[in-house]
């Protein structure tokens, strides 16, 4: 094995007392630096201090040392040797300097994923924390990072995706739709920090569908059309930090039921794929954690 060691760092235009307590709130539930809605949030089962453990994404670590304002390290967990760590010092009573080392033994195979696809994504959510510093910090970036190709291609292929759920209770609207109901199904994925939690905003998981709404109410829009073989209710809801694609279906007779036998092969897919898609867009469009920082209360 051969060690990797990958070394960021910026200088940023104010007191380390103040970038050090945007530090100390490193995955907290009001995190202003790591990069979500875009990347997965870093999470811990405990507050940030020694011995915390968690990670982002399907990266994971524990925190194995803590200066609060000033440092933390993290040694990564799961089989992997290595640890990365971000550190806050002061240049002057004005600015400070930020770094981030990476450093890690990886095998040939792991080498080679981190050559082609790990760095540059890496690189980027470090810039991008970074910049979000700055944000927070002074209520601007001075040179925001940009996604390049490759990195984009690899959070697309990376992006979470649509679970299979019962319709939720909540789903009232979807529920009292029909007297009778032939079909039902529901697709949910959990919001990220900064994502809009209006259900009008993820209208556009059917964008193109043109089906008029049928009902508001709760965090709930109902949208759908009858047909002379079938009637069809699209729900959205958003409620319990989670967005939920809810399908309700009549048949009426036996050309429904045989019209809709081909349908549904096909429904769970196009149903997943429009809710990942919307959730993906909807993220890249979403304030940084940065902005949301710094924006006025």
């Amino acid at each position: 094995m051969r060690t990797v060691r990958d070394v960021h760092a910026r200088t940023v235009q104010a007191p380390a007392d103040t970038v050090g307590a945007l530090l100390d709130r490193l995955g907290g539930a009001d995190d202003p630096l790591f990069p979500t809605p875009v990347w997965p949030p870093m999470r811990f089962d405990r507050p940030l201090g020694v011995g915390a453990d968690g990670g982002h994404g399907f990266v994971r670590y524990r925190v194995a040392a803590y200066e609060p304002g000033r440092r933390v390290r993290f040694d990564f967990t799961g089989g992997e040797d290595g640890w990365h760590e971000i550190t806050v010092r002061p240049l002057g009573p004005g600015s400070c300097r930020v770094e981030h080392v990476l450093q890690s033994r990886l095998p040939l195979g792991q080498r080679v994923m981190w050559t082609l696809a790990i760095r540059a994504a890496h690189g980027t959510v470090v810039e991008e924390i970074f910049d979000n510093i700055e944000r927070a910090a002074t209520g601007r970036a001075s040179a925001p990072v940009r996604r390049s190709p490759r990195v984009r291609l690899l959070n697309r292929l990376l992006w979470d995706r649509p679970r299979a759920v019962e319709l939720p209770a909540a789903a009232r609207l979807a529920h009292r739709a029909f007297p009778r109901t032939d079909f039902q199904d529901a697709w949910q994925m959990d919001l990220l920090p900064g994502m809009p939690k209006e259900p009008e905003a993820w209208e556009g998981v059917l964008r193109g569908a043109s089906f008029p709404v049928a009902g508001r109410a709760d965090g709930e829009i109902l949208l759908g059309k009858d047909a002379r073989h079938l009637d069809f209710r699209a729900s959205i809801l958003v409620a319990d930090g989670r967005v939920t694609l809810g399908t309700v279906v009549r048949l009426h007779h036996t050309a429904g039921r045989l019209y809709f036998a081909v349908v549904r092969r096909v429904h769970p897919f196009m149903a997943r794929l429009m809710l990942r898609r919307i959730h993906r867009r909807l993220a890249l469009a979403a304030p940084t954690a940065g902005e949301r920082a710094a924006a006025p209360v």
